[in-house]
């Protein structure tokens, strides 16, 4: 599917990391969504009903990124993934991207990150 919903960067404050300081001290995330699903009813109709709410994808990734703590971002991107797929019947594929600028890397650098997809079905 070509068509796609794109939510970028939703920034959050939570406590992962392996670190015993990343989970006392906490830290700034950054959480790009990007749903692959069928936007042409909704195109055609102009209801929402006929799609999926921005707003409620933003929504199940800053409740699962502050109010659960995990070790790896890994395991919240695979979470947030399996909650929207599991929440929105209509989304073939989620795409999940989590930016952690502050890492304690001993370099120089943006931050890291992580990018998974998820798609529904077999052999997903």
């Amino acid at each position: 599917m070509s068509d796609r919903i794109r939510v970028s960067r939703i920034a959050v404050y939570g406590r992962h990391g392996v670190l015993p300081e990343e989970e006392r001290l906490g830290q700034r995330f950054y959480i790009t969504l990007e749903a692959s699903l069928d936007l042409a009813p909704a195109g055609a109709t102009d209801e929402v009903g006929e799609t999926v709410s921005y707003a409620d994808l933003a929504a199940i990734a800053v409740t699962v990124a502050t109010e659960r703590r995990f070790r790896l971002i890994e395991a919240l991107a695979e979470t947030i993934a399996a909650e929207i797929l599991a929440r929105f019947a209509r989304i073939e594929a989620i795409t999940v991207e989590v930016d952690k600028p502050s890492a304690p890397v001993p370099a120089i650098l943006e931050g890291v990150g992580v990018v998974i997809t998820r798609r529904r079905g077999p052999g997903a």
